[in-house]
Order: structure tokens, then sequence, then C-alpha cells
């Protein structure tokens, strides 16, 4: 285990960015060389991403980052509609979609659009192919609940089909089509590379604007024009995308323009919107990421209930927003935020917590003296709230270490497909990001999901059994009740403290038109010159 090291000041130039880079968690440094003057002078965008790229496979993505990449590469039936303040979706590869029935989507496809290289035409056929491999059993996919009930797709012909569902599925215009599995690959070109799944090298047939021209473990993602794009010409020659994991490298590789779109930190947030940089603004977005602290059930240390409950009551939430958001940040009743279906008024837990119960907690469960470890990913803010929860757990006599992992070996530790590793985990300071329904956020926590994002190893019938109903029903006050008891029984079982939904504010260059979702999560595919 790892304790926090104090961090050294450094002098900011090139070289110093780079080092700072290391000590705050980024896992980018910028090539040396004269500083550009404007970004815009080269045709290229460089942005921010909080993580590398690990898998451009719509079947197994990873995470939200994998997406801003796929999204420049493979079509999509429909898209969500950029800079709206609604969750909206608009066409992008259909030229006509209809939900005939409430199990039944007809779509008829744009005529002339092409994949690079030598694959053809993008067809019906393709989306059939794209669509069912996703809920193939032999693939496995982690994200296969994102398709909820698909039965499977007809093929009408060359241009047109019809998705098939064996029943309802609320979250299918605000997760399915316009995100992660809704993205379309070439059959032709998938089939020649063997047919599987894959995660870097993935089949040189691209139908979107971009196409990926280089990829550099954590250091950047060159995406340069499709030749064979038949839409719209995009903005910019070539996007760079450097995964930079802690927001405030980002900040000082923005500073230092070598960067000109990224996401500030709270901690930066309002000094950013006094004085934003030269040539530069800001805006802010109300945020659906979800960060808590989880806890192993099945480690032996944890499997007591009451030993989690004691951990929740010891934990203050409004200190840790204060020190590691600087009070910007809402506090979190769940993992559903203000604004969304389901998102409860309060907490069962008081926010504040209760030191005096977390004691009468343990000493009934016979773990006076408990000593655990908590996990966290290397950024200047985890590292903060893990300060404060070590000190929050000493207070009610817990011992708690902090393990600090960079990125990339974070995002393993309870995956079974990763090893063993997942036996030792004990707290986990966790962050995910969230889409406009519930049912995104719930989905992760089900009994089928232990070992793979489920690293608490919850499991309950009621819970999995909701979850199943509540993307079925068409009642909005029946829908909303049954989210709010699913975090209900997440909070019950001990295995959670909720901590924030963050902030999410984008920081850029004047010269360019950013696209965002309603929380603010770019769109590069529609970003424009300004």
């Amino acid at each position: 285990m790892t304790n926090i090291q104090s961090r050294k000041s450094m002098w900011m130039t090139r070289r110093g960015f780079m080092l700072s880079s290391l000590v705050f968690g980024a896992t980018t440094a910028m090539p040396s060389g004269v500083v550009r003057a404007f970004a815009a002078d080269d045709g290229i965008l460089r942005a921010r991403l909080y993580n590398d790229i690990n898998r451009l496979d719509p079947a197994i993505y990873e995470n939200a980052y994998n997406v801003d990449v796929m999204g420049l590469i493979y079509p999509k039936l429909i898209s969500y509609k950029p800079n709206s303040d609604k969750w909206e979706w608009q066409l992008e590869a259909a030229e006509a979609i209809e939900q005939i029935d409430d199990t039944h989507i007809r779509f008829k496809l744009k005529d002339g659009m092409r994949w690079s290289g030598d694959f053809g035409e993008i067809t019906a056929e393709d989306v059939k192919f794209s669509f069912e491999r996703v809920i193939d059993p032999a693939l496995e996919s982690p994200v296969a609940g994102d398709w909820g009930p698909l039965s499977h797709v007809e093929v009408e012909d060359k241009l047109s089909g019809v998705v098939v569902l064996k029943e309802p599925f609320q979250p299918l215009w605000t997760v399915a089509l316009p995100y992660g599995v809704g993205h379309i690959v070439s059959k032709k070109a998938v089939e020649a590379a063997g047919g599987g799944k894959f995660t870097m090298d993935p089949p040189k047939a691209f139908g979107g604007p971009y196409k990926l021209k280089e990829w550099r473990a954590n250091e950047v993602t060159i995406l340069e024009r499709n030749e064979a794009w038949t839409g719209e010409e995009p903005a910019f020659q070539e996007i760079h995308l450097h995964p930079i994991a802690d927001p405030q490298a980002g900040e000082i590789a923005f500073e230092a323009r070598d960067i000109d779109y990224t996401q500030p930190s709270a901690a930066s947030l309002q000094r950013y919107k006094d004085n934003p940089p030269a040539d530069s603004k800001i805006a802010d977005y109300p945020a659906l990421f979800y960060v808590w602290v989880g806890m192993n059930t099945e480690h032996e240390k944890l499997k007591d209930k009451r030993v989690r409950q004691a951990v929740q009551n010891a934990i203050n939430v409004p200190l840790i927003i204060e020190a590691a958001y600087f009070g910007v940040a809402p506090a979190a009743t769940g993992i559903i935020a203000p604004g969304l279906p389901g998102h409860r008024d309060k907490t069962l837990v008081p926010m504040e917590g209760d030191p005096e119960k977390a004691r009468t907690l343990l000493a009934e469960a016979g773990a006076e003296g408990l000593e655990l470890t908590l996990t966290v990913r290397n950024t200047a803010t985890f590292t903060t709230i893990a300060q404060i929860i070590q000190a929050n757990l000493q207070d009610v006599g817990i011992t708690c270490n902090i393990n600090i992992l960079d990125s990339g070996v974070f995002w393993t530790i309870g995956m079974e497909s990763e090893g063993d590793q997942w036996k030792d985990v004990q707290l986990i300071l966790n962050r995910f990001s969230s889409l406009a329904d519930p049912y995104y956020a719930t989905q992760w926590f089900t009994t089928d999901q232990v070992g793979e994002w489920n690293w608490e190893r919850f499991s309950d019938a009621h819970y999995d059994e909701l979850h199943k109903q509540a993307v079925r029903e068409t009642n909005p006050e029946k829908r909303d009740a049954m989210y709010r008891e699913m975090q209900d029984i997440l909070e019950e079982s001990g295995a959670y403290r909720f901590i924030t939904h963050e902030v999410n504010a984008v920081m850029h260059r004047d010269f360019i038109k950013p696209a965002v979702r309603p929380d603010g999560f770019a769109l590069y595919k529609y970003f424009e010159r300004a």
C-alpha cells in the first residue's frame, strides 16, 4: 500500500509540464518544440480525454472516452442533438426512423454512404450484424445490457430494416441507439478480420467523418478526415485526443497551448470564470457523473453488514465536497443525478455521517481495530477525497491505507477477466459517467454484472427484478418510484456511500464552436470553427 506523498513545486516550462503530468496522474506528455500560437493555423483540434482509450469495438467498449472516438469513426442511426438543453436526438446515418409499435423500429439508411477501403456501401446488413453481435453470448459483451431486450434486426432491402425487441425498452432512444452499442461496423470487414471482437486494432473500414490514423498508448489518438465520407465536410483536418487523467494537468496543458479543449477542475472553475485565459471561453453544465465509495461485500473484512454500515456512517460527504470540490459540486443522494427520473431527495445515511453510530456498529460486529485499504485513481481530486475518508475512518477507529493506482490499472481491479485481484479489493473510490435514462446508471449493479462492473459484488433479487420492470414501465410516476427504491436497496446493503455528481465544465479556444450533450460531454463529430 502507499500513502499520499507531497507534491514538489515545478517551474512551468514544457519540461515542467511533462514532469507535472506524471505527478498529477496525466497519461500523456506533449512533444517538445515551440509553443503554438493558435491551433487553428494547422487545422488540428487538440483536446483532452480523461483517460486513454482501450477498446474501439462497439460490442465490448469500456467507458465514455472510447465512445468519444467511436463516434468519429463509425456511423449510428441517430445521435444526440448537439447544444440542446434537452436530451433530444437527430438523424445521423438514418434517412428516416420510426417506432411502429412498442417492439418494432423501422429505419432507412441514407443512400450512398460508404466504408473506407474496399468494403463498399453501408447497408442494412451492417446494421443487423452490428446490433446482433452485441447480444451474441459467444462475444460475452460487458455492455450487452445497453441493448436490453433486443431480439434481432430484420433486413427488408439494401438500406431498410426493422429493429425487433422482445419487449418494450424505454432507454431505446436515450441509450441504445444514440450511444455506444448503436455504432455500426462493417460486416464484411469484421468477418474478414476473423469475425470476433477487437480492441485497438479495428478493421480498416471507417464510416464516420474521420478514420483512425494513429494510436500511441498513453500519449495520443490521432483521427484524420475519412476520404470515403459523403456527408458535410468536417471542420478539422485532424483531431488529436490526448489522455490526461487529472483535470488540473489538463489546465496546465491548456494554458501552455498544447491543447485547445479541456474540462477544468472544480478547484479552478470559479477562477477561470472570473478570469478566463486569453482567447478562451468557459461554460459549465449539470453533470451526470456519480462518485461513490464501494465495498467488496465478499471480502472477509466486509462481509458483516454492520461493518459496511459503520464505514457509511463514518464518511462526512459535505466535508469532502468542500475540500475536494471547493464547495461547487452537489452532494449525491444516489447514482441518479438531479433532473432524471428516479432521483432521490435525500439519503438514508445522514450526509454528515454519524460517527457515534459507526463506533457502535463496529463494536457490535467485534471489529474494533479494523484496518482497511481504499483504492483510488491517481488524480488530485480523488487523492484529496481519499485523505478525507482516511481521516473520517480514523476518527471512528478504522485504520485506512490508501492504494493509489494509475487509470489503466485501476479500471481492471474488479474484473474477474483480469485475474484474481478482485479478491483483495476492499474499499473503492469510484466514478462512473451516465446518460439521460436512469437505466444506464442502475444496470451496472445487477447480479449479472458481478465480476464485470459490479465491483461491490452486490446481489439482490428484488433489485434485479425492479431493474427489469423499470425499463418496460411506461408510467412515469411508477418508473420514478422503482428507481428510487432501487437506490434505497443499494444504500441499505451498506456497500455504497454516495459522494457527488461533480460538475462538468468545458474550456476552449474561441476559434472552436463546441458541440456538446446537455451534460457537457463533447460530440466531436459536430464541432465547428467559430
